[in-house]
């Protein structure tokens, strides 16, 4: 019988409570009512550790770092999941988690049990591991974005049709959904700029072969997150303006990463 990883424990808890809190939060807006912040957060703050927990075993080995395709979505969801968790203790994003803790209980399972392509191993030093957090925390912020302009989107065409849903009823103003919004945009570019600064400064080569489409199309998503926090300061942009550009600066920024990150371990085996 082969032993069991230890990984496995942790990343059942934490789908178990990810799916915990999706059906309380759930439940409590089905019967027209809030879900108790308090209880919520609590639940979520429990599955990001148990979540972490689990991608500290799959990602740590005796040879270095092995992100993989998988715990590469993984680790960038439980810190969307944090991020938003921590964001909830000063603003109203609480309906951003029916969202979210899906998504970590879809990637922990899949990081868990689907088998992994080829990956190389990361070297540990400074300067990499900080480009890699800042790289993280970028998609992290910009993912929590993309979320928030949905429910900016599905708000407006409510209100527009005067059929506000009980779900859209608990939402905060349409003034204060769409600064958060520009509030998780102008951090998110802010971590992404480090992150690219932090590339050119450690990564030995950033046009290598198996790095140039990843470079340049996380700069092109750098121009297009920067056009449209222009816009918004100096032409007024807002509205579905604002979230098609979001939402293309975000295409393209997955694109730049995990399209490149796909194609090497499943398609090239690189």
């Amino acid at each position: 019988m082969l032993p069991l990883s230890p990984s496995l424990l942790p990343s059942l808890a934490a789908a178990f409570l990810y799916a915990a809190a999706t059906l309380y939060q759930g439940i409590r807006l089905g019967q027209g009512s809030r879900a108790d912040k308090r209880l919520l957060c609590l639940l979520g703050a429990l599955a990001v550790v148990a979540h972490a927990t689990a991608l500290f075993w799959q990602l740590l080995t005796p040879l270095g770092l092995s992100l993989d395709f998988f715990s590469a979505a993984s680790l960038i969801s439980v810190a969307v999941i944090a991020l938003t968790l921590i964001a909830c203790t000063q603003i109203p994003v609480e309906i951003l988690l029916l969202l979210l803790f899906p998504l970590g209980i879809a990637t922990t399972l899949i990081a868990q049990f689907a088998p992994t392509g080829t990956v190389p191993l990361i070297n540990e030093e400074p300067g990499i591991l900080a480009h890699i957090l800042l790289s993280i925390l970028a998609y992290g912020m910009l993912t929590i974005a993309v979320f928030q302009s949905l429910l900016l989107l599905l708000q407006d065409h409510q209100l527009k049709h005067k059929h506000p849903s009980g779900l859209i009823k608990d939402f905060p103003p349409l003034q204060t959904m769409e600064s958060l919004l520009f509030g998780f945009l102008w951090a998110g570019w802010s971590l992404l700029s480090m992150s690219l600064i932090s590339g050119w400064l450690f990564v030995e080569n950033l046009f290598a072969q198996h790095l140039v489409h990843k470079t340049l199309l996380a700069c092109v998503a750098w121009i297009v997150f920067s056009v449209l926090l222009w816009g918004r300061y100096h032409l007024g942009w807002r509205g579905h303006k604002a979230i098609r550009w979001t939402l293309a600066g975000f295409c393209l920024l997955m694109l730049a990463y995990f399209g490149s990150k796909l194609v090497r371990e499943f398609i090239l085996h690189v």
